[in-house]
This record gives structure tokens, sequence and C-alpha cells, in this order.
């Protein structure tokens, strides 16, 4: 019968899933985009936006300036969309930066490559969650006091989600992300004919947050290049997540480089439109951005769609899907991080503990790690997603100029058809990401990028120190030699005894099946001699006198006296002299546990099995061997 724990993790996460059935749990291009492309496609609704805030300062003329800004990303972007689709046909077991870097440009570029990317999904979940909560607040300004506890809650259910499986967080998401693109790309298409119609000049159809008013000063023209360049780095949050169909390449059904690559150009095509669409509207109708985080925020998808089809139905519908898939977006971190600790777990620098897959045919360890990990970021920047901006591209970036570089490396040692076309695509790429992440890097740098330049070097200790932990273990362990039969004496065996009871009388018949050299132990308790005799009279009675009517060496009973109450410190000493009177013997101290069937009996007992078990394992005696010898309660 099973547990009523089992009961619920089975409604909660589904039933197991066997080894066989993973197939079933492979995808195609339209389950893929919503697992894979959720991150791509939301970053459209605040790509835009984060560069729009570092234009503040210009007032409605900052308007002009995101156009030509967005137009370089998309640029960029397709240069990125050209390269990735060579790795995945390159490299279609998965693993992305990481496994192109590590094969081509070392083990350390693979390393710096993975950190980049862990970093990356971290904040790829952050980012979309805050951002999803920070557009509901837009259209609920009332909630702005419950951010951080809207963006935990809204954590808490996709971690869930994708506990039950790869597929099934998929389908879970096909639905908001379809009903995300019609609708946005609905309300950008009215948008456009009514631009047209109105000549360029088409009227609001709301009242918009009225723009800061400053900018009067740059109107001559006198706008720095330093500010483009911010305003350009921050903008390039839009690419973040392009990378995740060549790290999850492995989650698509047979053909799996056709569906990974049609998956990576809708992405690619749906981010394109809706980039250029938010850009070339938004300045049309003169919107600008609102401080994040304070008072009247409005963000520029719900501006821009007010303004195209008023505050009414329309708007409503268009803001949920922009909030859902905002929200959702964080599951390409939760479809791409725990494969990537895969892989680097499987080369030994991370716990192997994040290559075994859980109930669902998941990678269970990496989902809650990854969902610790984010959570504690948004509690670190409450839940506002202008704080994460200057964290979030540096580590994607970083990811994508090591594949790209690594491709080039790629190319050169294997040479073929289309080999110098694919060279040439993938330079290019490495030089446009490259340059890319320096701007980033120094724009960034002194607002909050870097505590990146900080993180990578504690994940890089963290991948050397597990790797030399696992290298120091297969020395240790290692063993060249076959089984020896010197010194093959029976043990000395102890067995802990607070009275006789079943417990007791199974551990002691265990004992005796392997050795004639039995003690019971029994370590005087507050009841002091009375209690010594107690156990003596039983010991006597039911151990001593049957073991000489069956010829049998009968166990000594040894009592130690404790009068300060150290329970195990007794025992502990009395191995330790044993050690001594018979040297070269193994003792095995047999512990009696008392197994209890429901979870809260736990707490009614005082587990000294289990204390006893941790104290002795702990003294990390080679000499010493620890059993324990179950009884099972039936109730």
């Amino acid at each position: 019968m099973q547990s009523p724990l089992m009961a619920i993790l089975d409604r909660l996460l589904g039933r197991y899933l066997s080894n066989e059935e993973e197939h079933q749990q492979k995808v195609g291009p339209w389950a893929g985009l919503p697992m894979l492309g959720l991150d791509g496609l939301s970053s459209s609704a605040y790509g835009p936006e984060a560069a729009a805030t570092v234009l503040l300062p210009l007032g409605i003329l900052g308007a002009s300036y995101v156009v030509p800004i967005t137009v370089a990303i998309v640029l960029l972007l397709s240069i990125v969309f050209l390269s990735y689709r060579q790795t995945i046909a390159a490299y279609p077991n998965g693993g992305g930066s990481y496994t192109v870097a590590k094969e081509n440009l070392g083990t350390f570029a693979g390393l710096l490559a993975a950190a980049a990317l862990i970093l990356d999904y971290i904040l790829v979940v952050a980012v979309g969650i805050s951002a999803g909560v920070g557009s509901l607040i837009s259209a609920i300004p009332s909630l702005q006091p419950y951010t951080l506890l809207l963006c935990l809650i809204t954590l808490s259910i996709i971690t869930l989600i994708n506990l039950r499986g790869l597929k099934e967080s998929g389908m879970a998401f096909m639905f908001p992300t379809y009903f995300f693109v019609i609708c946005l790309c609905g309300v950008l298409a009215i948008g456009f004919f009514k631009l047209i119609i109105a000549g360029g000049h088409p009227i609001s159809m709301a009242e918009l947050p009225k723009s800061s008013g400053a900018g009067a000063e740059f109107i001559s023209g006198n706008v720095s290049l330093w500010l483009l360049a911010r305003a350009f780095a921050s903008g390039c949050t839009a690419m973040t997540g392009v990378e995740a169909v060549s790290n999850g390449t492995k989650a698509f059904r047979e053909p799996l480089v056709k569906n990974a690559r049609t998956t990576l150009f809708l992405i690619v095509a749906i981010l394109t439109i809706l980039l250029l669409g938010i850009a070339f509207l938004g300045r049309a109708y003169g919107i600008t951005a609102t401080v994040p985080g304070e008072p009247g925020y409005e963000s520029i998808v719900s501006q821009l769609t007010a303004a195209i089809v008023g505050r009414g139905v329309i708007y409503y519908f268009c803001l949920g899907s922009v909030i859902a898939v905002l929200m959702l977006s964080a599951n390409t971190g939760f479809a791409d991080f725990p494969r990537t600790c895969q892989i680097v777990a499987r080369d030994n620098f991370l716990p192997h503990a994040f290559a075994e897959r859980g109930r669902r045919l998941v990678f269970s360890h990496g989902i809650i790690i990854l969902a610790f990990l984010s959570g504690a970021v948004l509690v670190a920047f409450s839940g506002i997603t202008d704080n994460l901006i200057p964290l979030f591209a540096i580590g994607a970036f970083l990811a994508f100029t090591f594949s790209q570089a690594g491709m080039v490396v790629h190319w050169k040692k294997n040479p073929g058809p289309g080999s110098t076309t694919a060279l040439l695509v993938n330079s290019l790429g490495a030089a446009a990401t490259a340059v890319t992440l320096m701007i980033i890097l120094v724009s960034k740098f002194f607002e909050g990028g870097w505590i990146t330049v900080v993180l990578l070097p504690l994940l890089l200790a963290i991948f050397y120190g597990t790797h030399r932990h696992y290298r120091s273990v297969a020395r240790q362990v290692a063993c060249r030699e076959p089984l020896t039969f010197d010194n093959l004496n029976p043990p000395i065996v102890l067995v802990p005894v607070r009275g006789w009871s079943r417990l007791t009388k199974k551990a002691v018949h265990f004992a005796m099946l392997l050795t004639p050299d039995v003690y019971g132990v029994h370590v005087e308790t507050e009841g002091g001699s009375t209690t010594s005799l107690w156990v003596e009279d039983q010991w006597q009675q039911f151990v001593v006198e049957p073991s000489r009517k069956a010829e049998k060496k009968p166990p000594v009973l040894v009592q130690l006296p404790n009068p300060y109450r150290r329970l195990f410190g007794s025992l502990t000493d009395f191995i330790e002299k044993l050690k001594i009177e018979h040297p070269g013997r193994q003792i095995a101290v047999v512990i009696p546990d008392l197994v209890e069937k429901k979870w809260y009996h736990y707490f009614l007992h005082n587990q000294r099995a289990v204390l006893l078990r941790t104290v002795l394992t702990m003294k990390a005696d080679p000499n010493i061997v620890v059993i324990t010898v179950p009884w099972y309660l039936n109730t």
C-alpha cells in the first residue's frame, strides 16, 4: 500500500518514469519554442525598455535613439543566430558554449563558458520573473508593495512544473506562449496600420506618462557616445536566451538537428519582429521609459499597447499575455541550467548528484539548486528588474563569445565542404559578441557588473575544487591488487545494550554469526547501579544461560560507568581500550536501530542509533566497522 507522503508526491510531481519512456519526453519545434524560447521572446518586453531607461536623461528625444540601437541589436542577433545554427549541427549532443569551448579552446575556456552560462541562467530566471511581476504592477499599481512576494510565489510554481518533467513544462507553457505572440504581434499590426493611415503621426488612444522634460539641452545633438553605448549594452539583454536551443539540443526528438534549428529560427524571427515593432512604434507614439521601482512606473509595452488600442479589453488581454510570458520565461533557465550542470558534473567539475535524473527523467538537483539561487538573487535585489539588468548580459555574451571562438577553431580543425563560409560566419560572430561584451562590461561595471566579475572566479574555484576532490578520491580508492587471504581473523564485535528487547536479541544474534568474541556494552544511565543490576540479570537469563546450553561461547556483558553522562564518550573509550588489547583485529559495532514507519514517529524517539553511527563514522578509523541492524515497528 502506498504511503500518504508518496501519494502526495505522485499528485504533485507525477508518477516515476522509466528509462524506456525517455523518448516520449522528447519534443518538437512547437513544444520546444515555449520550453527553450520563452526567455528569448519575453526579452522583447524588457530589452528595449532597458535601453530606453538608460536614455531617460534625454527625455522625449531618447525615443528616437531607441530605433537605431534596436536595429544594431537585431543585426548582432542575426549574426549570433547564424553562428548558433552552425553549432547545433556540429555539436548535436548539446552542452552549447561549454562543450564547444572545452573541445576547441581547452578545459579552462570551457569552464569559464560554463560559469558564464550558469550565472546567465540564474539571472534568466530572476530577471524573467521580476520583469513579469513588474508588468503586473504596471497594470495593477496597488500590488507594488508585494513585488518580492509575487516573484517568489511565481518561482515556486515554475519550479514545481519543471519537476514534473521536460515535456510537461513545454506543454504547460504552450498556450501562454502562442497567445502572447498572437496578442503582441496583433497589437503591433494595428499600430502600423494606424501609423500608415495617420501619415506617420498616430494619435494615442490613452494618456501616457509625461516625459521628464530633460533633454532639451541635447537638441543640438550633443549626445555622448558613452550614453548611447550604455543604452546599447542594456538593450542587448534582448538577446539573452538565444543560446538555449544549442545547450538543450538533446531535448528534441529526431530529426534532432532539424527540429533544433527550426526552433531557433522561430525564436529569432519572432523576436526580431517584436523588437523592431516595439522600437519603431514607440518612437512614433513618443513613448519614453519611466523609472523602475518608483510610483507611476509603467512598462514600455504597457504604454505602447494603451497608445494603440486604449485601456480596454484588448489592452488587458495583451498585458495579461505579456505578464504570463515574462513570468514563465524563467522556464528557459530551468530547461538548460540542469543540463549544463549535468554535463559539467559528468566531467567531474560539479557534484555527481547534478548528473542524476529524478523521478520524471529531469535533473531534479539542478532544478532545485537553480530555484534556491534565483530566489536568493530576487531577495537580494528586491525583485526589481532594472537592478538585475547590469548583471544579466555579461554572462550571456561571455558564453556567446566563447562559443563562436570555439567554432572558429572547430572549422580550422575540421575543414570540409562549406567550412570556409561557416568559419567566416563564426569569426564574425566571435568578433561582434566580443566587442559587445567589452562595451557591456565597461558600461555596466560600476552599476553592478563588477559582481559578475567576482562571481565567475568563485564558480571556477568551485569547479576546480570539486575536480580536485574527485581526483583525490579516485587515487585513494584505486586498487590494482588481487584479493588476499591473510589476516582473516574474525572481528571483535560490540553491541550497545540498553536492556533486553527484540532489538537487542536480533543484534546479538547477528553479532554471534560474525565471531565468537561478542561484547554487550551497557553504559550506565541516571538509574545508576539499580539499572545496571537489572540489565545484568536479564543478560544472564536471556543470553549467557541459553549460550551455554547450546555450547556456544556466551557474549560478555561490559558495564561502563558514566558519571558525566557521556553516553558515546564512554563507548568510544572502551573501543580504544580493545584496540590496544587486540592489535591488528578489526572491531565491528553492531547497532540496534528502531525504524519507525511514520515520519512523525521520529520526533518521539531520541535517534541514538543515528547519532552513534555518525560519531563512529566521523572517527574515520579504518579498523572500526559500523553495522546497523534494523527493527521495524508495525505501526
